[in-house]
């Protein structure tokens, strides 16, 4: 359409068009133009490459997203949250724990404020890896640094301590809500539960 009215493309026509392929999952294309519009010379902006970063995570390829992720440290583009919570959720999909580790580490040596979504997205990959010391440590940076704490954090915590019958450590987590306003749920609850059941603590 616009080759025929012989309209070049700019960076918000290629924008608009990533952040349609990234509603959809569809990252291939998303990485297509992506590279057409390096190509061309147009100027990459954090709205571009984290949308090519977010339809690659939905569609679970965390090296496709990680490697978004260097080309936009190459181009100088400062990462925003956005594009961070991407990656590491990538991670988290398919429980990449060491990956989400290192990459939580370097957002911050580029100074990129991690919120609660970053920090839950490397806590659900270490759950998954059953890397239970990994989480409690990563719920204590939390604290300590005062990031807000949800249910789904919670969970995952209370979750990875249960998977590896770390019940006390379960009970602990779980005690320590008590001074807080957080919304636990069923899964919070059975988590808890299963950890005493599986250790015989009941």
């Amino acid at each position: 359409m616009l080759a025929e009215r012989n309209l070049e493309p700019d960076a918000f026509t290629f924008s608009a068009a990533i952040s349609a392929c990234a509603r959809n999952g569809e990252w291939a294309q998303a990485f297509q133009i992506l590279h057409v519009m390096a190509q061309s010379r147009t100027e990459l902006n954090t709205v571009t490459f984290s949308a090519t970063i977010s339809s690659c995570e939905k569609s679970g390829n965390w090296d496709k997203a990680l490697h978004v992720f260097s080309m936009m440290l190459q181009s100088k583009v400062e990462p925003n949250i956005i594009s961070c919570n991407s990656v590491a959720s990538a991670f988290a999909r398919v429980g990449e724990w060491e990956k989400a580790l290192h990459f939580l580490s370097v957002a911050t040596w580029n100074r990129v404020d991690c919120d609660k979504i970053t920090c839950s997205a490397a806590i659900s990959a270490c759950e998954k890896g059953g890397e239970w010391e990994k989480v409690l440590h990563l719920f204590s940076d939390m604290v300590h640094d005062k990031v807000q704490l949800d249910v789904v954090v919670i969970s995952a915590a209370i979750s990875a301590c249960e998977k590896c019958l770390q019940w006390e450590k379960a009970l602990h987590l779980f005690g320590s809500l008590g001074g807080r306003t957080i919304e636990t749920n069923t899964i919070t609850f059975n988590a808890v539960i299963s950890a005493c059941e599986k250790c015989l603590q009941w």
